[in-house]
């Protein structure tokens, strides 16, 4: 009696190749941080005798303790919390009820303030920072936390309301239609049906928002002096000194405070991939 042959399964080559560019993509990523933890652990003459990708003969993991002490981890990092919890909200707040007013309620000049908003949005940072030096010393607010938040919420807010204005524009009338049919306040109708149906765009701006504003530098060491004031980018010139650069204890700093950042994406990673009108669709 013969014996059934068994059909060979087709090699599915568009699903291989998509493994083989996203492992390329995961290595690529990945490389750089391994050498910056190797890096972190090592001693100085291990990382100026060694190559970078090398282990290190000592594991030095002091480094780590070092770098909390000179980068006042501390202090620097719950300067950064402060400003990070309280600007990006309050910015997501203010850029989605002003885009909401212009996607949603019908006035003139509307592309006009849409785009004094784009063209906000476009300014470098790096002009602004004389005038900006000159605003916050006059107002007293020179040398502070809140001092900082300002002008982050100034420069932030343009660009998210250029962004979320597309998103709300493209809301279906007849939502809203059907909430003023309910007796739906203007209120009611953006916090209730427009806030859950942007949640995509406003956890990707969250997202997007945090690590800009955990990361900034160039207003942060022109407007904070004292190092009690100091934010986490800020902080990384202390472990440059007038002859070397402590480029262990540097890594240890950089890796532990990249750990929040981290967290957040965690957190709202699942919002990327969810339907912008899924609420709807559920509804």
């Amino acid at each position: 009696m013969a014996r059934p042959t068994t059909r060979r399964r087709p090699v599915d080559y568009p699903t291989v190749g998509l493994w083989i560019a996203l492992v390329i993509t995961c290595v690529v990523w990945a490389t750089p941080f391994f050498m910056m933890f190797l890096t972190s652990v090592k001693s100085k003459p291990d990382i100026t005798r060694l190559p970078t990708w090398a282990l290190p003969t000592e594991w030095l993991w002091s480094n780590y303790a070092g770098a909390v002490t000179r980068g006042n981890l501390w202090v620097t990092g719950l300067n950064s919390v402060i400003v990070s919890v309280i600007k990006v909200p309050v910015g997501l707040l203010l850029a989605a009820l002003a885009a909401f007013a212009l996607a949603r309620l019908r006035y003139r000049h509307t592309k006009l303030v849409l785009g004094l908003f784009a063209l906000g949005s476009m300014v470098p940072i790096q002009v602004g920072l004389g005038p900006l030096f000159n605003i916050m010393l006059n107002l007293g607010l020179l040398d502070s936390v809140g001092g900082l938040i300002l002008p982050y919420l100034a420069f932030g807010i343009p660009y998210q309301i250029f962004m979320l204005y597309g998103f709300f524009r493209a809301i279906p009338d007849e939502l809203e239609e059907s909430a003023a049919l309910d007796g739906a306040s203007t209120f009611r109708l953006f916090w209730q049906i427009c806030v859950p149906l942007a949640k995509p765009a406003l956890a990707a701006l969250f997202v997007l928002d945090f690590v800009a504003t955990w990361n900034e530098y160039a207003m942060a060491t022109t407007l904070l002096q004292s190092q009690t004031h100091w934010t986490i980018p800020v902080a990384v010139q202390a472990f440059s000194g007038q002859h070397a650069t402590e480029y262990g204890e540097l890594n240890a700093f950089i890796i532990m405070t990249a750990l929040p950042v981290l967290i957040v994406y965690l957190l709202f990673q699942r919002y990327f991939v969810s339907g912008a009108f899924s609420g709807a669709l559920k509804g």
